[in-house]
């Protein structure tokens, strides 16, 4: 796949996405979320890096618990709605810049603590963008990791209803290969935790931007599944007849030496 053409995918996605994105429930789960938190280690001297920070969600709910975030990300209009979360918070130690998380546009060692969630999945080359993270991150400091992670036999239907859904998607890795880049990076210390991520069909689907079609082909492929998981998410359907489905989540994270 083309970078240039892979980036203009994500652009036009992500621009789309940008307000209801933020809006889904899902995305603000607060067990996950604490989750995130607890297992980064974040605390009042930590100087954070939330790379593909999205619309802010992570950021600002760390920016209370450390001394400053900054968060970068590809699309403009999703640091615009980063930018309000914080205004409305609040919060005065968060700051948030356009870059590509496979060029991070910062010195080496800059941060304590570097976060990303819920974009290895998007990358070209997740690997690239992993050192890029440890470079930017202090010796000592910590990285942390969080995404979508199903296991191999379950990928490429994973994939095959993202793609649908979502053309930015490329690939999902399943846990032990997350690990496994988070080791050859250099990162010690690895902890590792799981959970799923309960989603509402309808609300994801109001928040995506397939082609023309696409939603309905997503609806058909979940809603077959119920009962199935060929796909890994445990679709069901509750009495009212809304299907709900729970995607497998990874967080991982690491010591920089």
């Amino acid at each position: 796949m083309d970078t240039t053409d892979h980036r203009a995918r994500i652009l036009d996605q992500f621009s789309k996405q940008a307000v209801p994105f933020a809006e889904v429930p899902a995305h603000a789960d607060a067990d996950a979320m604490a989750l995130l938190v607890r297992l980064s280690g974040a605390g009042p001297e930590d100087e954070v890096l939330d790379a593909g920070c999205g619309p802010g969600l992570v950021a600002c709910a760390l920016a209370p618990l450390v001394r400053s975030v900054i968060g970068t990300d590809l699309t403009p209009p999703m640091l615009a709605k980063a930018s309000q979360l914080a205004r409305s918070r609040s919060i005065a130690n968060a700051a948030f810049h356009q870059g590509d998380m496979e060029q991070l546009p910062f010195p080496d060692g800059q941060f304590s603590l570097v976060v990303t969630r819920y974009t290895f999945h998007h990358l070209l080359a997740p690997a690239k963008a992993l050192a890029e993270m440890v470079r930017v991150c202090r010796p000592g400091g910590r990285v942390t990791i969080v995404d979508a992670a199903l296991p191999p036999e379950k990928a490429a239907a994973y994939d095959a209803l993202e793609l649908v859904r979502d053309p930015s998607h490329v690939h999902v890795l399943g846990p032990d290969h997350l690990l496994s880049l988070a080791e050859r990076a250099g990162l010690v210390d690895l902890r590792t935790a799981l959970y799923r991520l309960p989603m509402l069909l309808a609300q994801t689907l109001a928040a995506s931007f397939p082609e023309p079609g696409g939603a309905e082909r997503v609806r058909a492929i979940v809603e077959s599944d119920v009962g199935v998981d060929r796909i890994g998410i445990q679709a069901w359907r509750e009495p009212d007849g809304a299907v709900h489905y729970r995607v497998p989540c990874a967080v991982i994270v690491g010591r920089k030496v």
